[in-house]
């Protein structure tokens, strides 16, 4: 922790030599601090920190797999990235430590994005950008494009990948309140994040997203998100988080919808006095992407793009990949010291647990002895502003989205009827009216026969279910291979997406 303690001084002097917009605050100390027994946990604290998505085939499988254990084992959640996972990682290993990604995320290119993909997480993101290329797509050149990548992605060996900037199901906040409805359906049990980008307006964006009934949003800085990014892009374009979640916070607050999300910032996040700061800005969650890979043995070497990483973390070689030195131990103490410097700070500022924290701008003030001619011209009480609302109003996450699957006709009617084949496998057959009210038919049965049995564990056609009448969105979306949805009539946008092996034979009424 000493060592830890040294890398964090001087991290934090860097930021104060005006580096970073945190760089030119002050935190206000109480005279009397507060014991630092009497603060929230280091466990508590860890699990509000996440890693960054990084994909695999970005990173190599012993980088990815790394990761995921190590923020398993202290409670926190690691992310997949747009490359989809092997579904080897979710069956826990012999000694109980998890491989598998807690955060699932869904990009625009879907590569890997299956009903069993979905079903093993606690947390699915919608990357709608990406901190460095706020409007850029991803990119994985076709030399990473490996077998072992190209069969966990679904796509063909050595043929480059390339996510398109917008999502195809994506032109309109109806369109995404449509996709979040659609994932929940898909794992009733899963928070559903909506990651954004600081950049001018991210308030309005995000007001947006919470009322299409996100759980949580995610303001991401322009230094983080560097990962298949641009030269031109990471140098010129996006905001700092400091000022993308300042905004977030505020507009959330001002309509109060605060207490309905998480808000969750990432980039270039590296001590414990860049969480407290992002907390006091309005943050609860807090994602680490670099500075975890760093520990894991990455040296900045800048040649992730060219599969040559020499230490085994970037590349997809399996001659380099055994070079590879990280351990999951060097994450968890990273992590933990982390949380243990959180701790040592929120006790000088009066704080015993993190929610008191968070919106806390009370507790920043610009620093006074700074005679850059710069940094003179800077005013940061916009970002320091406390918006005047009733004292009733949440700060922070305190109520679920109600995501209406009590009344989604799965809920109500198709796993009563399919009780047969989810409990014993039996062949299920109905017949059934449906108007296009009824969402996404037929993706929360699906997503149950996935869970108990993954992917192919029934034979196909073991549920047959004919539907009479106009189909809502999303009819059929992320339905397994023993699924056959039978539609006399006619279905509204998104019929099929994500199909998982499922069948949907669709005809006009007859006669």
């Amino acid at each position: 922790y000493e060592n830890f303690k040294k890398f964090s001084a001087l991290v934090n002097d860097q930021s104060t030599q005006l580096h970073t917009l945190r760089g030119l605050l002050d935190l206000k100390l109480e005279p009397d601090p507060i014991d630092i027994d009497e603060v929230e946990s280091v466990e508590s604290i860890c699990k509000r920190f996440k890693t960054g998505a990084m994909s695999y085939g970005a990173i190599s499988l012993e980088a990815h797999e790394s990761l995921a254990i190590a923020m398993n084992r202290i409670g926190g959640r690691s992310n997949t990235g747009e490359g989809g996972e092997d579904p080897l990682r979710y069956v826990p290993d012999p000694n109980g430590d998890s491989r598998k990604s807690a955060i699932k995320q869904v990009a625009s290119g879907r590569f890997g994005v299956t009903s069993e993909y979905l079903v093993n997480c606690d947390e699915i993101q919608i990357k709608i950008a990406q901190g460095a290329k706020p409007g850029e797509g991803g990119q994985l050149p076709g030399k990473k494009v490996y077998p072992w990548i190209a069969k966990v992605r679904l796509s063909t060996p050595g043929v480059g990948l390339i996510s398109p900037p917008p999502h195809h199901d994506i032109y309109s906040i109806e369109d995404l309140a449509e996709l979040i409805h659609d994932l929940k359906n898909a794992n009733q049990r899963a928070r559903i994040n909506v990651k954004l980008v600081s950049e001018v307006g991210v308030g309005t964006i995000a007001a947006g997203v919470a009322k299409g009934h996100a759980d949580v949003i995610l303001v991401s800085g322009y230094d983080g998100g560097t990962g298949a990014s641009p030269q031109s892009s990471i140098q010129h374009a996006g905001l700092p988080w400091e000022l993308g979640l300042a905004e977030t916070h505020q507009t959330l607050l001002v309509n109060n919808l605060r207490s309905r999300v998480v808000l969750e910032t990432d980039g270039q996040m590296k001590t414990g006095r860049d969480v407290v700061i992002a907390a006091l800005l309005g943050a609860e969650e807090f994602g680490f992407s670099t500075a975890p890979l760093v520990v894991l043995g990455c040296i900045m070497m800048r040649v992730c793009h060219l599969d040559t990483c020499p230490v085994g973390v970037a590349t997809q070689n399996p001659e380099l990949r055994k070079k590879f030195t990280g351990d999951p131990a060097h994450v968890v103490n990273f992590m933990r010291f982390i949380a243990e410097e959180v701790r040592e700070i929120m006790a000088q500022l009066g704080f015993r647990t993190i929610d008191e924290m968070i919106g806390r701008t009370d507790k920043l003030e610009m620093k006074r002895a700074i005679d850059h001619w710069k940094a003179k011209g800077i005013d940061l009480s916009e970002v320091l502003f406390e918006p005047d609302v009733p004292a009733d109003w949440g700060r922070y996450r305190q109520m679920e989205q109600d995501h209406g699957l009590k009344d989604a006709l799965d809920n109500k009617v198709l796993l009563e009827i399919c009780k047969p084949a989810l409990e014993a496998g039996t062949p299920v057959e109905a017949i059934l009216p449906i108007r296009n009210v009824n969402r996404t038919v037929g993706t929360i049965l699906g997503s149950e026969i996935t869970r108990r049995y993954g992917t192919d564990g029934l034979p196909p056609d073991t549920v047959r279910l004919h539907f009479n009448g106009s189909a809502g969105q999303s009819f059929g979306a992320f339905i397994p291979d023993s699924m056959t949805l039978i539609l006399e009539g006619d279905s509204n946008d998104y019929i099929g997406k994500g199909l998982s092996g499922g069948k949907i034979i669709v005809y006009p009424p007859k006669g």
